[in-house]
């Protein structure tokens, strides 16, 4: 069952929850005091990485595909090296520049207002649903949209319908086709359906998918293909892998950050008068962390600190690692739960919450033991899980990373 308040479902006084919530703000104003060159010089040091990358595969592509004795092995390595260049831009720099991580640097090259990544999602769309709903809202149902992403069913507290028995070929087509179904998620394909979504809205947004998804379609398989000549087919499939490489490993690194065992949903009770030390109780158990070696987790945006990146979603990716330490100790001091495990078996738990619940709840057995409910809500109806408008999601938390509507659109901070 979903939580619908986490201070009795951790156990934990008021008094405890409020000194909880001091000190991770001690930890955030420790790292900020603490931002410097160190810092900077590894975000300008991947961006060269990843952009060496992109070239040296540009390059081999172009000219070890010349001759037919190193076409194949030169066809490998250039989709390999493009594959590492489009998943480091997707996850340790796209993502987390536009989350303003490097906003207090002050370069305009790399600042959340201005980073448009190598995806087909428009980078206003991603932080609208991403940064303000998804982080803000994380794992409340009829409120956070990435449960699920509108095609699966992921808590038991979702209404079952026949169609789910498809979920595991969903999940397939998602995990394949991942930067198109990003792409789309902002659109809010369930609101459109029930004719809830504004049509100015929705067609301007489809103007903006359109005309990125345009450019991404002409830049990987009509230009590059065309600089190459006559090898144009070798660039095309090549671009195909790579794209189809960083789709599959950004879906298994999300959907283990928030679908394993020990990430917990959350009912709409929860945001009443929800303070700040109750946000961050929340982030705390609604998130997963992997375990992996320094490049493993560069290469995943350091998510496998999703728990740490939630609690601090603007702070440089690259001290998650040392925040994450003092996290787990303070979860050890207050008992808090702390979801951590390797990173197969955080995703074959996701897996089987994905075949399981594909089924009526009478078919299958719930994973996690069933959370205390508040009393006074605990005999009351489920509410309405429907998801919920910009204008029935009030502004809550401002470090999030910003996002602002195109044309004069309202914008949140």
């Amino acid at each position: 069952m979903a939580i619908a308040d986490v201070k009795e479902y951790t156990h934990l006084t008021e008094e405890e929850v409020e000194q909880i919530g001091r000190e991770l703000d001690a930890i955030r104003t420790e790292i900020e005091e603490s931002r410097g060159a160190a810092d900077a010089a590894y975000i300008n040091r991947l961006i060269r990485i990843q952009r060496g990358l992109a070239a040296a595969g540009r390059v081999t592509l172009a000219v070890g595909t010349q001759s037919k004795k190193t076409r194949k092995p030169a066809w490998v390595a250039g989709a390999a090296l493009l594959g590492l260049a489009k998943i480091l831009e997707n996850m340790e720099i796209g993502h987390n520049v536009m989350h303003g991580q490097w906003d207090w640097m002050n370069d305009p090259e790399i600042h959340s207002s201005n980073w448009e990544w190598d995806t087909a999602q428009p980078a206003e769309q991603w932080k609208h649903s991403h940064n303000y709903v998804h982080h803000q809202f994380t794992n409340v149902l009829g409120y956070d949209n990435d449960i699920g992403y509108g095609i699966l069913r992921m808590a038991r507290e979702q209404k079952w319908h026949p169609a789910n028995i498809g979920q595991p070929v969903y999940n397939a087509m998602l995990a394949t086709l991942f930067q198109w179904g990003v792409a789309l998620h902002d659109l809010d394909i369930e609101r459109i359906r029930k004719r809830e979504k504004d049509p100015k809205e929705m067609k301007r947004q489809l103007r903006q998918i359109l005309r990125k998804g345009r450019n991404q379609i002409l830049k990987d398989y009509v230009v590059y293909p065309a600089l190459s000549g006559r090898n144009w087919k070798a660039t095309i499939t090549a671009n195909a892998t790579a794209n189809l490489a960083r789709n599959l490993w950004s879906y298994v690194i999300i959907f283990c950050g928030h679908f394993p065992d020990g990430a917990m949903h959350f009912t709409e009770e929860e945001l009443e008068d929800e303070t700040r030390s109750e946000w961050y109780l929340r982030q705390i158990l609604g998130a997963a962390n992997f375990e992996g070696g320094p490049l493993l987790h560069i290469l995943s945006g350091n998510l496998g600190f999703q728990i740490e990146h939630h609690l601090y979603p603007d702070l440089p990716s690259n001290r998650y690692a040392e925040i994450a330490v003092k996290v787990r100790a303070l979860c050890d001091k207050y008992d808090i739960p702390y979801t951590v495990g390797p990173l197969h078996r955080q995703y074959g738990q996701a897996l089987r919450t994905i075949i399981k619940l594909s089924l009526p709840n009478h078919m299958t057995s719930s994973d996690d033991p069933a959370p205390p409910q508040r009393s006074d809500t605990a005999n009351e109806p489920s509410l309405d899980r429907r998801r919920k408008s910009d204008e029935e999601r009030p502004p809550r938390r401002v470090e999030l990373g910003a996002w602002t509507r195109s044309a004069g659109e309202r914008s949140h901070d």
